[in-house]
């Protein structure tokens, strides 16, 4: 068999008449390129199949390429071996992959325990062998302070989602006590005046801004706060049943349910066939998401569909950006919309 020869960055630069230096600004993106040059280039990249070697950019530019998007390990493992799989990170994986490939970057997604003890050692380890240049925290990861801590100590630049301070990070995020003031709105206008809620878990920071502006909505409304009951269903569809079925068997049962995930509306949509109840006759359901399961879902749910890739995508973006030595840093709100299907309707009389 024929040796295949390797393709040299000097190959690519000699066939298009340029110098070293143009070649590897192209190859990353970057500035001070004519539109005519840069298209000659990736042309001849194309035709000769020259591939940047990783390691060479990372010995040369004190960079790695790589984002690092550190996820919540027991949840994501329990979605998987449930076999109910995980479309939360495969919007995440979507947006980060987006953006990346426009940049010439890269991202990796690592599972990480959320238990104190272990959280720091395994990322320790993890960042050792990536080295990356950035970080993307997702809940509740972003809301543990020695973990955004000791990446400030490391000098990785980190990217937390569902924060709004900046400051020394890029902090991407909806509104979510506004996305649940208007979810609380529409159920209250079509005269649901007993209202569950399905709520993620008290590490979860947005889920703790949609618990309040859920509960300071009931009581702008004048009601009393047994009209709102709150159920810890964590984002599993298993529990979530289970404090739906005790909501449901309550002496003032609600009408209506919200809740903080896809998942726990779908246990909400179980729930509902199991004990004979129509939704949205006998009860309407709203989730927090929007997955693309939920518009094939019987009836399609209403929800509030949270910008996941695009949240993700900014923040590399951002990240990258800090990289190459850029501004970077502050908080950035991408807004949420609120999409009204066939699973609310006023309740019986």
């Amino acid at each position: 068999m024929q040796k295949r020869v390797k393709v040299t960055i000097e190959d690519v630069a000699a066939a298009a008449g340029v110098s070293r230096q143009t070649v590897s600004r192209v190859i990353n993106n970057g500035p001070n390129v004519k539109p005519a040059v840069r298209q000659r280039i990736e042309a001849i990249v194309e035709r000769l199949g020259y591939v940047p070697n990783i390691s060479a950019r990372r010995m040369g530019g004190a960079r790695s390429y790589l984002i690092l998007s550190i996820n919540d390990r027991a949840r994501t493992f329990e979605n998987w071996q449930s076999g109910r799989g995980n479309d939360w990170v495969d919007q995440m994986l979507y947006g980060g992959m987006s953006e990346c490939e426009r940049h010439s970057y890269h991202i990796v997604l690592e599972l990480i325990d959320t238990d104190s003890d272990s959280t720091i050692p395994q990322i320790s380890r993890v960042v050792g062998s990536l080295r990356p240049d950035g970080v993307i925290l997702t809940p509740p990861h972003c809301d543990n302070p020695a973990l955004v801590g000791w990446f400030e100590r490391q000098g990785i630049a980190s990217a937390r989602l569902g924060h709004r301070e900046g400051g020394a990070h890029v902090d991407v995020f909806m509104d979510d006590a506004g996305a649940m003031r208007e979810v609380t709105a529409h159920l209250l206008a079509l005269g649901h005046r007993r209202i569950g809620f399905l709520a993620g878990p008290p590490s979860y920071g947005p889920s703790q801004q949609r618990r309040g502006a859920f509960e300071a909505a009931l009581d702008e409304a004048g009601l009393p706060p047994a009209a709102g009951q709150v159920g810890a269903g964590n984002f599993y569809f298993d529990m979530a049943v289970g404090v739906l079925e005790a909501m449901l068997d309550s002496p003032e049962p609600p009408t209506a349910i919200i809740a903080d995930n896809d998942k726990m509306a779908f246990a909400a949509l179980h729930v509902a066939a199991s004990r004979g109840l129509r939704v949205p006759d006998d009860l309407s359901v709203v989730s927090f998401e929007d997955t693309p399961a939920v518009r094939l879902s019987v009836p399609p749910l209403t929800a509030i569909r949270q910008p996941t890739a695009a949240m993700i995508g900014k923040a590399c973006a951002q990240l990258i950006a800090i990289s190459r030595g850029e501004e970077g840093l502050g908080a950035f709100e991408l807004p949420y919309e609120f999409v009204v299907r066939a699973s609310t309707a006023a309740p019986r009389a």
